[in-house]
């Protein structure tokens, strides 16, 4: 962040009591050869926005991984976390209505 511009404040939808403080992550550097997570919360339509995003992830040459949870009304399961952490090095999780 440079000197000049604004912090940027990011909300943590899943519990406003207790806000985590957390360090953001660097960008990537590019996204060429980069794979990169889409998760589907199981929202309407959050598969049309998803399937816009990676359409444009692949004209930046990155490899696109779909992914699905179970439900909305609960956090995604343990394993398909770790399965996205492992498998990608970014995701994008589609929060739509």
């Amino acid at each position: 962040m440079s000197e000049t511009s604004t912090p940027r404040v990011l909300l943590d939808p899943t519990s406003e009591r207790a806000p985590a403080q957390r360090q953001r992550l660097p960008r990537l550097a590019t996204l060429s050869g980069v794979t990169i997570g889409l998760l589907d919360i199981s929202k309407p339509r959050g598969d049309v926005f998803l399937s816009r995003i990676e359409a444009r992830l692949a004209k930046a040459g990155a490899s696109v991984k779909r992914y699905k949870k179970p439900t909305f009304t609960k956090p995604a399961p343990i394993d398909l976390r770790h399965q996205i952490a492992s498998e990608c090095g970014a995701v994008i999780e589609a929060l739509a209505d």
